[in-house]
């Protein structure tokens, strides 16, 4: 038996099918495409984050290896590269990544570092020195990390 189309009988799609088909794809494709996009536009931000975390981290370490103490009891006339204690850097704020004699590292001059030192007592133990650094730059959240010196 051969499968014949009688004369009364459909053979292909309608024109509201094939609209409600391209409406459908069309929906799809644009809401695949905006999710592409906006992957793209923030594809760098973690990037951006782990650079801001490791300039903080790279600041506590260059501050968590001085003494809390001033070995020469002044603070008069210092500058970054002769700081000799933790609290000197106690309000340091540096618009781009400076390096410890004041050069700006390269390509790190849209990050903001801001340092904060506090005294603190923790669990018992007084003068402990709260090291705290803040990173920030257009486009990502901030980021502040926490450590502390004991005397």
């Amino acid at each position: 038996m051969h499968n014949k189309l009688l004369p009364h009988q459909q053979a292909g799609a309608t024109m509201i099918e094939l609209i409600l088909s391209i409406v459908i794809v069309s929906t799809t494709l644009a809401g695949v495409l905006g999710i592409i996009n906006l992957t793209v536009l923030h594809s760098a931000d973690p990037i951006s984050q782990q650079q801001a975390i490791a300039i903080a981290e790279s600041y506590i370490e260059e501050i968590a290896v001085l003494p809390t103490t001033d070995p020469d009891g002044t603070n008069s006339g210092e500058t970054r590269a002769t700081f000799d204690n933790v609290d000197d850097y106690n309000g340091l704020s540096d618009t781009g990544v400076i390096d410890q004699v004041g050069n700006i590292i390269a390509n790190l001059d849209n990050y903001n570092v801001n340092i904060n030192i506090n005294n603190q007592t923790i669990n018992g133990l007084a003068n402990m020195r709260e090291i705290a650094v803040t990173v920030q730059r257009p486009g990502i959240t901030t980021i502040r990390l926490v450590a502390y010196k004991a005397p």
